[in-house]
């Protein structure tokens, strides 16, 4: 499906090339004394990623010390202005576009910067000056002279967020994921519901529309503060080649925990907010009772609560962050594309709560959250960490991919799925009970 809607792009961007269609920018053309002789390089990169600028006085030093090698820069990450040209030439080159830089030359394609990668960029250019070499853009066009048809885009509309290409932005869809199920981690919903329990003794929704949002956008902005936190380092030690494996190693501890705490709930060592902590939280949710307090001052008392809560419940929640981190750093995002990625991310997992929340407000009363409900969202957060700690580990371009990553999620429920059935039903017929939640 998706070699089919790269195939029509590169159709569409052949036509415009063949009707006398400008050049995307960036892409300078040629007069026709030199057209015959020139050597295009094309370079798909971000400003924001640090292996393009990395790789960017490489590419630079040969376009200087060849005359007749055209090095093209063009911007994908922040603009979709190459978007085209990008399917296009994956496309013909049989490869999908997604991590950056990804460059074209000679019929080659590389994706990433190493010592190895520049090596054999460097071989090509010798051996492309020297003989003849296909154009990646004639590739595309030729590609494109098959005319098979397709839908045109892949794009998702989101609300404040737009439209999301796919084919280049594939990571929003593992981003999506990751979020959704992030946003009904048991610790955040038993403190959201013990909240609403309390503050909807007082019948006022104009009180707890008040304490309800504000301690939800709280807690929302340290945990934005908290995962920012966590990729600028690792960003910063992205070089090293330990850092995934301490990444992936938290995921997996953090995942074997929450298995475990299906199992047996919250016996030994387990991620879940300590019980020497909770009659602080009852007594701050108590106070937020008491009346006479003017708005601004029942706003600020919330706060203040809010931002001790969400320091004390950050070991419960700091599993998808730190994974998610390691994954879009993995695939070289950074700038103002991590910046979108994270702001997707805080709003799905916001958006969960605040579909509680709402419900509460209209109906005046909030279910109580059960231990059953924990141990469930235990083991799917569980078994989702430890396939997200693997991917990172094996072929982290996975999550680069629509159908690849959906496929990792859609395998992580399927696995929860069985081992829910089996130690609910099979096993308990054949006199195997496993775990103390009988």
């Amino acid at each position: 499906m998706l070699n089919r809607l790269y195939r029509l792009a590169a159709g569409l961007l052949a036509l415009g090339l063949m009707a006398g269609a400008a050049l995307p920018s960036g892409v300078h053309a040629q007069s026709p004394e030199t057209a015959a002789d020139a050597l295009t390089m094309y370079v798909f990169m971000s400003e924001t990623c640090p292996h393009c600028q990395a790789q960017k006085p490489f590419l630079e030093r040969l376009d200087e010390e060849h005359e007749r090698l055209e090095v093209v820069h063009m911007e994908v990450m922040t603009s979709d202005e190459h978007h085209d040209l990008l399917r296009a030439m994956a496309t013909a080159h049989e490869v999908r576009p997604g991590s950056v830089p990804m460059i074209f030359l000679g019929g080659e394609v590389w994706v990433g910067d190493s010592g190895q990668i520049r090596d054999e960029i460097e071989a090509t250019v010798e051996q492309c000056l020297a003989s003849d070499c296909p154009d990646p853009r004639q590739m595309a066009m030729e590609v494109a002279q098959e005319g098979e048809q397709a839908p045109a885009e892949a794009l998702i509309r989101l609300p404040l967020i737009g439209a999301i290409d796919l084919a280049v932005q594939p990571l929003m869809v593992s981003t999506l994921m990751i979020a959704f199920v992030d946003g009904f981690n048991p610790c955040s919903i038993w403190i959201l519901t013990i909240l609403l329990a309390l503050v909807l003794h007082s019948g006022s929704r104009g009180r707890v529309l008040l304490v309800g949002l504000t301690f939800l956008f709280t807690t929302a902005a340290i945990y934005g503060a908290f995962i920012a936190g966590v990729f600028s380092v690792l960003a910063y030690a992205a070089y090293l080649p330990w850092v995934y494996w301490i990444v992936a190693l938290f995921a997996l501890v953090f995942g074997l925990v929450n298995i475990k705490d299906y199992f047996w709930f919250k016996r030994g060592f387990s991620f879940t907010i300590d019980d020497k902590h909770k009659p602080g939280i009852f007594k701050g949710f108590r106070e937020l009772m008491v009346n006479g307090r003017s708005p601004l001052a029942l706003m600020g008392a919330t706060i203040v609560m809010a931002s001790g809560i969400a320091l004390i419940e950050l070991p419960c929640t700091a599993g998808f962050p730190v994974i998610w981190s390691g994954l879009v750093n993995a695939n070289d995002v950074s700038g103002m594309a991590f910046i979108g990625l994270l702001a997707v991310y805080l709003l799905i997992y916001l958006l969960i709560e605040l579909v509680i929340f709402g419900v509460a407000v209209v109906k005046l009363r909030i279910d109580r959250f059960q231990e059953g409900h924990g141990r469930i969202l235990k083991l799917i957060g569980g078994v989702i960490m430890i396939a997200l700690a693997v991917v990172l580990l094996a072929a982290p371009e996975l999550m680069s991919g629509i159908g690849s990553s959906m496929g990792v999620f859609l395998g992580a429920f399927a696995v929860t799925g069985l081992i829910v059935l089996l130690h609910r039903q099979v096993l308990p017929r054949l006199g195997i009970r496993i775990g103390d939640g009988w």
